[in-house]
């Protein structure tokens, strides 16, 4: 995940499969992630922007690289491997590597409009 040219870019839009169709691997564990959601914003994590890179490969080994709202956020310890624990039960999911990252440093301007109308930001 050193690389960013080799980072899936995240597309953060809900779009349906086709009828029919099975979801990716990497729409699977973007779902996935969507199910966990910050202690103190009752927001999911892609919502709220913190996932900053997602790679799924072929083998099923699954990078994410991911910040917190803040580098004292009292969950920096366990926010990070509830996200391996749920995305490691995706079928598919070989191994997850989860990197906490500071840099960009998180902005509310990453959230997507949909947290910012659930925070009551617009």
């Amino acid at each position: 995940m050193d690389d960013p040219a080799a980072m899936m870019t995240l597309d953060l839009k809900e779009s349906a499969p086709p009828a029919g169709s099975r979801l990716s691997l990497a729409d699977e564990v973007m779902a996935a992630l969507k199910t966990v959601r910050d202690p103190e914003l009752p927001v999911n994590l892609v919502d709220l922007g913190l996932i900053y890179g997602l790679d799924v490969r072929d083998d099923g080994v699954v990078s994410i690289e991911m910040t917190l709202t803040t580098p004292a956020c009292p969950v920096a310890g366990a926010l990070p491997e509830q996200v391996q624990s749920i995305v490691s039960l995706v079928p598919g999911v070989s191994a997850v590597l989860v990197r906490l990252v500071w840099s960009p440093p998180w902005t509310q301007d990453r959230m997507s409009e949909a947290a910012r109308l659930e925070l009551g930001f617009l």
